[in-house]
């Protein structure tokens, strides 16, 4: 595909569902202002994935697109990327990884699932095999339940406390490192992989890979779009994200809100792409299988 796919863009399947619904609840038609035309007008925009901002630096798959030609809305929160083991493996924490092989499943490798076990293999030198052909994240997770494989890289922190908050409960899982620009607050004992950067050419190769998880959902509008209908979406989103119920909502489901602006993202990505062609090239270097 030529950009980092929308998981957010309503799915063809569900255009009958979505027409008897708006018929129903909305027989004047969509109101052309106010908190339902909002919904509306999100649904129609894009959640690409974190990375597209760095894909096209140093993924090979990607096509060549111009990231600083969309138009980022906000994201409603960072995120912290894990690797974690089962309970049944005998690697219980990643100073293990020196002694002991584990097997990682993965989507591929250019998907965090593959890129962020070869970065941790290549920086570090962990015994990390891993395991390509499960075809999304949630595959690889029950692979893992199954014990076809012992552990799961560059899943999201925020996602397992909300998705398997009783595997962290029933200590299904060891939590046993976290990769992002910043700690966790509520990871203050797991190992960080910036502490595994040994060069400074190394550390700002990690910040050059980590720093999209800063705008980790990031809410983004096409090219061209005029600057008045941005400047209205990014208004809406701000408010959306200090709104109290909404905050309280997200809070009742373990939801993170800690958002990041349009105008911050956009400055983000900028900032991306201003890396020199030597963190560009090690960058790729660690997460490039060697052939």
């Amino acid at each position: 595909c030529a950009l980092p796919i929308s998981v957010g863009l309503l799915r063809a399947e569900h255009k009958q569902k979505i027409e008897k619904y708006v018929r129903k609840n909305y027989p004047q038609g969509i109101p052309a202002f106010g908190v339902d035309a909002l919904r509306f007008t999100f649904a129609s925009l894009a959640t690409f994935a974190r990375s597209y901002a760095i894909d096209p630096l140093f993924n090979e798959m990607s096509e060549k697109y111009d990231p600083t030609k969309f138009n980022p809305i906000g994201s409603t929160s960072p995120e912290v990327s894990v690797a974690v083991t089962w309970y049944t493996s005998p690697v219980k924490t990643f100073d293990d990884l020196f002694t002991r092989e584990a097997t990682t499943g993965s989507t591929g490798m250019t998907d965090d699932t593959g890129r962020f076990a070869l970065l941790m293999k290549k920086l570090t030198g962990a015994k990390i095999k891993i395991v390509t052909g499960y075809p999304g994240g949630n595959d690889v997770t029950m692979a893992m339940e199954k014990e076809e494989v012992e552990a799961r890289f560059g899943w999201s922190w925020g996602s397992i406390k909300v998705r398997s908050r009783d595997w962290l409960e029933q200590k299904k899982i060891n939590v046993i490192l976290q990769m992002s620009v910043k700690k966790a607050p509520d990871l203050p004992n797991t190992p960080f992989i910036m502490d595994y950067a040994k060069t400074d050419l190394d550390r700002k190769a990690l910040e050059l890979l980590f720093t999209p998880q800063a705008a980790a959902w990031p809410l983004i509008a096409p090219p061209g779009l005029p600057a008045d209908r941005l400047a209205a979406l990014r208004t809406a989103f701000n408010d959306t994200m200090k709104d109290p119920k909404f905050v309280a909502e997200a809070d009742k489901l373990h939801v993170e809100i800690d958002p990041m602006t349009g105008e911050e993202m956009a400055a983000n990505v900028t900032r991306i792409l201003a890396f020199p062609k030597e963190v560009v090239a090690r960058a790729t270097e660690l997460t490039t299988e060697t052939r």
